[in-house]
């Protein structure tokens, strides 16, 4: 079996990311069609759920957002409510930006950058060449998207006739992503650092889902991990300076 953490000279860097980023598509898929599903179950039709993934792009924000627009929310409400859950993606450029080569070209490219994507690619890229960071990256991401494009456009089409046929599938495709994040997260718990800041963010975030505040609780555990790397950090860096002296 090959490794996905080594080198194969023989393949381009697009298709070396699009190589790692297969495991990927076992979550975005089925959680795709899940959208799809309920995007057209909400009167959205077939070509506007499509749109929604392929411009939008945001997971979780895509079914606040049918599911508020459904409901006659507000249009400023379902923008706010957009945003304030996508806020966790300001803390993911810091720590991939020394990663990459510096260039212009990476603002078109973060459209791509979901929370899957940056694990994958904050685990990846330090072991790739600097020269074919770009490519890597750009294979992986277009692979993500094209997934749940697609995956959307089967679940708005045929969705109801897949649960139909298979009622525990509708039970099922829910769980596929989050199974797919603990995959991601778990190689991580390997320093006590990394411990504090991933515990302190499950926990918040399962805190705030009991206490009902679902549409929060993924911005503040994100904040809130953040926040917790960046103070361990500092006294870890001030612990070594005073002990340097």
């Amino acid at each position: 079996m090959n490794n996905p953490t080594t080198n194969d000279s023989s393949l381009s860097p697009w298709l070396q990311g699009m190589r790692d980023a297969m495991p990927l598509l076992g979550g975005y898929i089925p959680v795709a069609i899940s959208f799809g599903l309920i995007a057209t179950q909400a009167n959205f039709s077939v070509w506007e759920a499509t749109a929604i993934s392929a411009l939008i792009y945001a997971g979780a924000s895509q079914f606040l957002m049918v599911a508020m627009l459904a409901s006659g929310a507000s249009t400023w409400l379902v923008v706010v409510m957009t945003l304030l859950i996508n806020a966790r993606h300001v803390v993911y450029a810091p720590n991939l930006t020394p990663l990459v080569p510096p260039g212009r070209r990476w603002i078109a490219l973060m459209h791509g950058l979901t929370d899957q994507v940056f694990a994958l690619a904050h685990n990846r890229l330090p072991q790739l060449p600097m020269a074919t960071r770009q490519g890597w990256y750009s294979g992986a991401a277009l692979l993500a998207w094209v997934s749940w494009v697609l995956g959307t456009t089967l679940g708005a089409v045929a969705g109801a006739s897949l649960t139909q046929q298979w009622p525990l599938l509708g039970e099922v495709m829910p769980f596929a992503l989050p199974a797919l994040f603990l995959v991601l997260i778990a190689p991580r718990f390997t320093s006590p650092l990394w411990f504090i800041v991933l515990g302190l963010t499950i926990g918040t975030a399962l805190m705030l889902a009991v206490l009902q505040f679902s549409n929060a609780a993924i911005p503040v555990a994100a904040a809130a991990g953040a926040l917790a790397y960046y103070v361990l950090m500092a006294l870890n860096q001030k612990t070594g300076a005073e002990h340097g002296h």
